[in-house]
């Protein structure tokens, strides 16, 4: 019977297992790929298998579908990576400069200027690797979609944000985890509060598309 609190309990194991087993394809996939080449198709690959979850497809077989992920996505997913690692470095070197400017005059004009930027930028990283895998655009598409959304939906990029928060917090509290739910939790629930704002946007478009059709 699927029914009664040791089917509520089987279930809740198989989860528990696929997130896990999801978390070991991560690092094992990243590490095949050096780390540097792997980290980017092996993340797209993870946010593709929690997306299919999400939409309601929990049966999709995890190994099948994060490896064809990983060798489509591969080159494009590293040029994407590369540019954000790029503009993240240069962020950095810039925002060190500025704090230990000699010039205070300086310092004073870049430093709030620069901190808006670094903010920005952190903020469209979340949403990135969802935008990514939710819909087929080019890599200049991605990064503007997610620029776009992050500016338009603030009341979901808060919640990105406290999503973040709530599994680092989470694993900070239970160390243990880090290697076993880490990047999956993370994904799953970036993923989530994505889709969420992807509905809505899908919903008002096919609305615009009724009410111009009426017209």
């Amino acid at each position: 019977m699927n029914t009664g609190p040791m089917w509520g309990f089987y279930r809740v194991c198989v989860w528990i297992m696929n997130f896990v087993y999801l978390n070991i394809l991560w690092m094992a996939f990243t590490l095949l790929g050096l780390v540097f080449f792997g980290f980017a198709p092996a993340t797209v690959s993870l946010f593709a298998v929690v997306r299919k979850w999400i939409q309601g497809y929990t049966d999709v077989p995890i190994f099948k579908s994060f490896w064809r992920n990983y060798k489509k996505e591969f080159f494009k997913s590293n040029v994407i990576g590369l540019i954000l690692s790029v503009f993240g470095y240069i962020l950095y070197v810039d925002f060190q400069l500025v704090l230990h400017s000699a010039n205070s005059t300086i310092q004073q004009i870049t430093y709030l200027p620069l901190l808006l930027l670094i903010l920005t930028y952190t903020l469209t990283l979340l949403y990135v690797f969802p935008v990514y895998v939710h819909y087929e655009v080019n890599i200049l598409q991605v990064l503007k979609n997610a620029f776009i959304i992050m500016i338009m939906r603030p009341l979901n990029t808060i919640m990105l944000i406290a999503g973040t928060a709530v599994v680092y917090y989470v694993l900070r509290f239970v160390p243990g985890l880090i290697p076993f739910l880490s990047m999956s939790l993370w994904a799953y629930v970036m993923m989530w509060c994505s889709n969420l704002v992807f509905k809505r946007i899908e919903e008002k478009q096919e609305q615009v598309k009724s009410e111009s059709a009426a017209i």
